[in-house]
């Protein structure tokens, strides 16, 4: 599986407004600095992730985008599958009835097995999770005597 910039980028804000998480509103000019994603993509994927119900977005001079849910209580899961659609490899994996080769390939055990491991990973890394692993690798030494 490959996920497309909309599902990369998609989870990466959603971490960011989990970091936010309390603060209010985060303006679009600081995902802008903390992702590197333009301005005009964040709105394009703020759209979906808003119109899932997991943001929600406030107008005005102390506007910005915010999560709809406590941290915890996003999956990534939630995030891949509004930004992508569905995390399956193969078409039938999720609706069978799309290879007349359904009932006899041998393959399509293998595609299952990749989706359920794939989910099974996404499912259980909340947003809360995945702010403190980013924090982590933000976090710099000081070397200073």
């Amino acid at each position: 599986m490959k996920v497309s910039t909309r599902g990369r980028y998609g989870l990466r804000l959603m971490v960011s407004l989990a970091r936010h998480y309390g603060e209010g509103p985060v303006p679009v000019h600081t995902l802008v600095r903390e992702q590197d994603i333009s301005e005009n993509y964040i709105h394009i994927l703020m759209g979906g992730l808003k119109t899932a119900g997991l943001v929600r977005s406030t107008r005005g001079p102390n506007g910005g985008y915010e999560l709809n849910r406590k941290p915890e209580t996003v999956t990534a899961l939630d995030v891949v599958l509004v930004m992508e659609g569905q995390t399956a490899p193969a078409e039938c994996v999720v609706a069978s009835g799309t290879c007349e080769r359904v009932a006899d390939c041998s393959a399509r055990s293998v595609w299952c097995k990749v989706a359920d491991a794939v989910n099974g990973v996404l499912v259980n890394l909340s947003l809360a999770d995945l702010s403190k692993d980013a924090r982590r690798v933000n976090e710099r030494p000081d070397y200073c005597i």
